[in-house]
């Protein structure tokens, strides 16, 4: 039988951090696959393994350290996730989205979501940074929503609205910073599948059609936890690899890490320009 979050689960896991932090963070970022090493940079930091918290759950794939990262960044007092659990690694629905609702409880109010990303845009290339302005959700519109199960009302109404679910300031922001700093930035929509298998080329080319840009395993559902207790949500994505249409090319989750390296940089600038900003 599904495990739905409670609200005791929660604030259990809410007190433990707030015990091992020193700062009161009032933004949060979750770091992909490969692009965690921003949060390497936040001296000096509390830094608390995700297997310690109560109920979190544990990353498993390479590429994710599974830790918090609290301090400051820019001057903002921040909470980042390096690495996150996906549905695929066995998990609920419910506790993927179960950090989200951890952060609004430790009074978050701005939510960064990364992810590194396969192209579907044939103009896409390795490397390249896209902005995401809307998403398509077939894993939750396939019943693999976050919010299945018992409403949580501390944190919003039975049926959220999810049109804009990602803010349209924070993305004006993110293209001022882009510019000034020369950063090749799309503008696109994100669609979540369940995976862990990459997509056949007829998948890709479906996906295209229905008007996706980047495919990815993550980030939707946190999105989708985020906007139903109406926190600012940035989404970026890293593109991995070029769009697979034609079935020429074979992905790895290698080439994904390769190209969360090459990523990283352009991640830095990106997100301390939006940070300076906010």
């Amino acid at each position: 039988m599904e495990e739905f979050v409670t609200l005791k689960m929660i604030d259990e896991a809410v007190q433990f951090i707030q015990k091992r932090i020193k700062s009161q963070p009032k933004i949060g970022l979750i770091l992909g696959t490969g692009l965690g090493d921003l949060a390497e940079s936040i001296q000096p930091a509390d830094i608390i393994p995700y297997s310690e918290i109560p109920y979190w759950p544990k990353s498993t794939i390479q590429g994710h350290k599974g830790r918090l990262v609290v301090g400051e960044l820019e001057g903002k007092p921040v909470l980042i996730m390096q690495g996150r659990a996906h549905y695929y690694e066995g998990y609920s629905m419910s506790l993927i989205g179960f950090p989200v609702r951890v952060m609004t409880r430790l009074g978050i109010k701005t939510l960064v979501v990364t992810n590194s990303a396969g192209a579907i845009n044939p103009g896409y290339e390795p490397g390249d940074v896209m902005m995401i302005r809307d998403h398509i959700s077939l894993i939750a519109m396939g019943g693999l929503n976050p919010l299945r199960g018992p409403n949580l009302e501390e944190f919003g109404t039975r049926f959220p609205d999810m049109s804009q679910p990602y803010d349209r300031e924070l993305i004006q922001l993110s293209q001022q910073v882009a510019t000034e700093k020369k950063l090749k930035l799309h503008q696109g929509v994100y669609v979540c599948l369940a995976g862990p298998s990459f997509e056949s080329p007829a998948d890709l080319r479906f996906l295209q059609t229905i008007g996706a840009d980047a495919v990815g395993m993550s980030t939707v559902p946190e999105v989708i936890i985020a906007r139903h207790a109406l926190l600012r949500v940035l989404g970026i994505s890293g593109i991995s690899n070029k769009a697979n249409l034609d079935g020429s090319t074979i992905t790895t989750h290698e080439e994904v890490l390769a190209a969360g390296e090459m990523l990283v940089p352009k991640f830095d600038a990106l997100i301390r320009g939006v940070l300076k900003k906010i």
